[in-house]
């Protein structure tokens, strides 16, 4: 656990604002447990009943791809044009596929 100035680990938080939606992040809690991340996060991002269900997950878990390395790391998908509806011809006589 990373505790800076006795505040707790950083946890993120996301909600759920309506059954069947998807999640999304709404921000951060310091927390020394996953319960009183649970706690600080109902009362910090849902004190006007928006939520229906919360995540919380310790910072040091998130992977993200680098920004300065996205022409990199997104270039495999480019060379792939049969993921593009441009690549398929439309069958004579076809209205719909």
């Amino acid at each position: 656990m990373s505790v800076d100035n006795n505040q707790g680990e950083l946890w993120e938080v996301f909600i759920q604002s309506k059954n069947n939606l998807p999640y999304k992040h709404v921000g951060s809690v310091h927390a020394t447990d996953k319960e009183m991340a649970l706690q600080n996060a109902r009362d910090l991002y849902t004190r006007r009943g928006e939520g229906r269900g919360i995540w919380v997950v310790p910072s040091q878990y998130i992977v993200a791809s680098d920004p300065e390395e996205n022409a990199e790391f997104f270039d495999p998908s480019v060379d792939k044009i049969y993921r593009h509806p441009t690549f398929f011809e439309m069958p004579k006589g076809s209205k719909n596929i």
